[in-house]
């Protein structure tokens, strides 16, 4: 996506206001919004903004992941499963 093609002024977006909202719903590029000709915000539909939000999320944890196994935070799976097993035969649900 070329966010240089979707670059309006506020002016534009005033006067367009119930258009572009359509536009974005109906899935279209976000929209970088100019403020006397500096980029100063992205518009964009809401199933897009949440599109972005889990896919940061999903990027934090793999983050996350990755550290700990750097700082050797890990244990063998069968090591884990054991566990599970020994705590759901004792009819522990896990909660503290």
């Amino acid at each position: 996506m070329r966010f240089s093609t979707q670059i309006k002024p506020i002016s534009y977006v005033k006067a367009n206001a119930a258009e572009i909202i359509a536009e974005l719903n109906d899935g279209g590029p976000p929209i970088v919004i100019t403020q006397n000709g500096e980029a100063t915000a992205v518009l964009q539909g809401v199933a897009e903004y949440e599109r972005t939000q889990e896919t940061l999320a999903l990027l934090k944890i793999l983050a996350l992941g990755k550290r700990e196994i750097a700082e050797g935070k890990t244990r063998p799976a069968r090591e884990v499963l054991e566990e599970l097993r020994d705590r759901i035969a004792k009819g522990e649900t896990g909660s503290r």
